[in-house]
């Protein structure tokens, strides 16, 4: 679980440096998550840490569920990073259950879960702004790896969270090959 976590933080931090390339000239560009652009997936992504870390304290998230970004995106994407790592950061967090939209899961899966939206999310937003440099292709390589020993994401491709798989070359950057195993198209 502390291996998850730390991912978790180096997803936060790889996001965040992402987050803060945004300049409002690029909200409204097209991302590879296709019905949303980059203010949709950034608000998307602060609502969603803020909503896992509530869950995981056992309080009300703080935010408004339609626009979680307010005036200042960077402002608020750093905030609720900072919430989010503090709640996984619980001495109680790995012996919890976590009540996610698709149902009831062990901390450790909630983990991977969050881990996968911190770092796709993080990803589709550094592609939509030209920014691929940004992309932290060891811990890329790291959740495509996770994600294979725990029995891959097929359950997640029929409610269509992800897209069926795209070929691509084994030789592309692991950014690549996780945005591809997911259905992005890059």
């Amino acid at each position: 679980m502390q291996t998850v976590i730390g991912r978790i933080d180096r997803a936060l931090d790889m996001t965040g440096t992402i987050v803060d390339a945004i300049d409002d000239g690029r909200l409204s560009a097209a991302t590879p998550c296709a019905k949303w652009d980059v203010r949709a997936v950034l608000n998307h992504l602060v609502g969603g840490m803020r909503l896992f870390a509530a869950e995981l304290a056992g309080t009300d998230p703080v935010g408004a569920y339609d626009d979680w970004l307010g005036a200042d995106p960077q402002v608020a994407y750093a905030a609720a990073a900072e919430i989010d790592r503090a709640a996984w950061g619980r001495l109680d967090v790995p012996s919890s259950e976590v009540n996610l939209p698709i149902g009831t899961a062990t901390a450790p899966e909630a983990a991977l879960v969050h881990l996968t939206e911190v770092v796709v999310h993080g990803l589709d937003l550094a592609i939509a702004i030209g920014r691929p440099d940004l992309a932290d292709d060891d811990l890329s390589a790291e959740l495509l790896a996770a994600m294979a020993e725990a029995g891959g994401v097929e359950t997640f491709r029929k409610p269509g969270m992800f897209g069926p798989e795209i070929a691509i070359s084994p030789d592309a950057p692991a950014h690549i090959r996780l945005m591809a195993y997911l259905g992005r198209t890059v």
